[in-house]
């Protein structure tokens, strides 16, 4: 799925909703920036083409950034194939572990609450720990 699909989507959504898509779309377009980037190509300027071919011809996602000079090409003419069945793994793998992380984090700064908390209800003067 390209970027400007995963906007058209997070349109379709109101409020909070959209927020998770806004995020996905933000960390997929990180691969063509890398690429551009690497290449020494105007990041911008190649981003906002690409944007556009994918925005004009909805049916055509298979748009690109050769790695080599980082100019947007047709990856089917490449013969770059990219199935969907990795794509869509590796996503599930990553929103995964995001969601794992932030389980820890609430996990591990709850018992940071609850060790201040308990440490200033024993002995001494009653103050609580900072």
């Amino acid at each position: 799925m390209s970027n400007s699909q995963s906007d058209v989507k997070d349109d379709f959504f109101q409020g909070v909703e959209k927020y998770p898509y806004k995020a996905v779309s933000r960390a997929l377009e990180i691969i063509p920036r890398t690429l551009i980037q690497n290449c020494g190509a105007n990041v911008i300027k190649q981003l906002t083409v690409l944007r556009a071919k994918h925005h004009q011809q909805a049916d055509q996602f298979s748009w690109g950034i050769d790695g080599e000079t980082g100019q947007i090409v047709d990856m089917h003419q490449f013969g770059i194939w990219e199935p969907i069945a990795v794509k869509m793994q590796t996503i599930k793998t990553a929103i995964e572990t995001a969601i794992l992380l932030l389980r820890i984090d609430d996990i591990v700064s709850g018992t940071k609450k609850a060790s201040t908390l308990t440490e200033g209800s024993g002995q001494g003067d009653g103050k609580r720990k900072k």
